[in-house]
């Protein structure tokens, strides 16, 4: 007798799914659960981490903020390779206002944001007619032009940067400042996508020529997904300048633009969370393996690989099916 295996969405997840039909405090417990534990969890941590690894903290939330940005990109359609250039506009953004005009930290954040969301945008939006390795590669080699105008016309420092900046008045602010920004992202965005404009986004990536023929300005929406992960990712940069207190051309290093894609595909893209939990996972899995010298490489790739190999729906969904189905076995009707 041949058997298969089956699975079934568990009673309180199709009652809850969109009409939010909870009948106890346990269905409302299973609901709010994976919501409320990454909330609670971030805003734990930097109680209980020493100094070194509350330093950690602030790169895991940044990458995991540029894994968002990235994730947001790749869902409306636009896979990009150049997280740092995003990254490196926002932090000389703020390195500018704080070394030339003395702004405050304050200021210069979201002022950095919305500007180097702008002005990614700008350099952006003749080439979001390009689809597939064609945008990408212009995203990778966009960054790059940028150092080496900025080492052969020394602007902005030239290669030496800009040093001296205004720090955070503690340690303690800019941790929770990243960790609200990165909850903020992540409810938010995770909300607009699932809405009717968030529908659109990813009706462009699936079928582009579809949403053109009902009416619809695909490169309109494609420009303003290209502002809000802009965004993001320049306060990464501009949040960082304030942290090292320095701003260079190190901002637009390829680490920016690699390590989130790694996050997003290690733990799921097309969710938002998954970005962010695969940054959860590998920054510290990094400094961990720090002390490994040339090893440390290789038992990351290894690390990668394996992951990859097997889940490659990410760890986000593998977790998210487990949750919310039951597997049974049933016989195999001939």
């Amino acid at each position: 007798m041949k058997k298969r295996k089956e699975r079934i969405d568990r009673g309180i997840k199709a009652r809850s799914s969109d009409i939010f039909a909870l009948l106890s405090w346990r269905e409302m417990l299973y609901l709010a659960a994976p919501r409320m534990l990454p909330i609670i969890g971030c805003l734990a941590l930097p109680l209980v981490l020493g100094p070194y690894w509350q330093k950690v903290l602030l790169s895991v939330a940044v990458f995991a903020l540029l894994a968002i940005s990235w994730d947001i990109l790749a869902q409306t359609g636009m896979v990009s390779l150049g997280q740092a250039l995003f990254f490196g506009v926002g932090a000389y953004c703020a390195g500018v206002m704080n070394h030339y005009f003395g702004l405050s930290p304050f200021i210069t954040l979201p002022l950095a944001s919305v500007l180097g969301g702008l002005i990614c945008t700008l350099l952006l939006l003749p080439v979001l007619r390009l689809r597939g390795i064609y945008f990408s590669m212009v995203t990778l080699i966009i960054p790059l032009m940028l150092v080496r105008v900025i080492e052969a016309t020394k602007v902005f420092g030239g290669t030496e940067g800009l040093s001296g900046m205004t720090p955070l008045p503690s340690i303690w602010i800019e941790l929770y400042l990243v960790i609200a920004v990165l909850l903020a992202a992540l409810f938010g965005f995770r909300r607009m996508m699932d809405s009717d404009y968030g529908l659109i986004l990813k009706g462009i990536s699936d079928n582009d020529r579809s949403v053109i023929n009902a009416g619809i300005n695909i490169y309109q929406y494609k420009a303003q997904a290209l502002f809000f992960a802009g965004a993001i990712g320049s306060f990464c940069g501009a949040f960082m300048t304030h942290v090292y207190m320095f701003v260079g051309m190190p901002v637009f290093a390829l680490d920016y633009s690699i390590l989130p894609i790694a996050a997003a595909v290690v733990g799921g893209p097309g969710t938002l969370a998954g970005a962010a939990l695969g940054a959860f996972l590998l920054v510290p899995m990094s400094e961990a393996l720090r002390g490994l010298g040339g090893l440390r490489i290789v038992l990351y790739g290894v690390f990668l690989v394996i992951f990859i190999i097997a889940l490659p729906e990410g760890i986000f969904h593998y977790m998210q099916r487990k949750y919310q189905q039951f597997e049974r076995w049933v016989e195999v009707e001939k």
